[in-house]
């Protein structure tokens, strides 16, 4: 009988540590984006563009937000 049980015992295990991994992933990449949006915030440089570069390709506010003409641009700005 205890034979029987192992095999879903060890998928059990398996998709639970799959769980927790990803889980954690996601968690940890939330807490370093939001650390750097504050020192983004603190030094003057605008948290949305900090917010993009951890977005994917799909996400429609920094597809909006590249599109757009940014006032804020410093290339555009510079003095000669």
């Amino acid at each position: 009988m205890k034979e029987d049980l192992t095999f879903p015992v060890c998928i059990t295990l398996m998709v639970l540590a799959l769980i927790t991994s990803v889980s954690y992933y996601h968690i940890s990449d939330r807490k370093l984006m939001s650390q750097n949006i504050d020192s983004a915030i603190a030094k003057g440089i605008d948290p949305l563009s900090v917010r993009c570069s951890y977005a994917s390709e799909r996400d429609v506010i920094c597809v909006a937000f590249a599109a757009s003409a940014q006032s804020h641009n410093v290339a555009s700005n510079a003095k000669k």
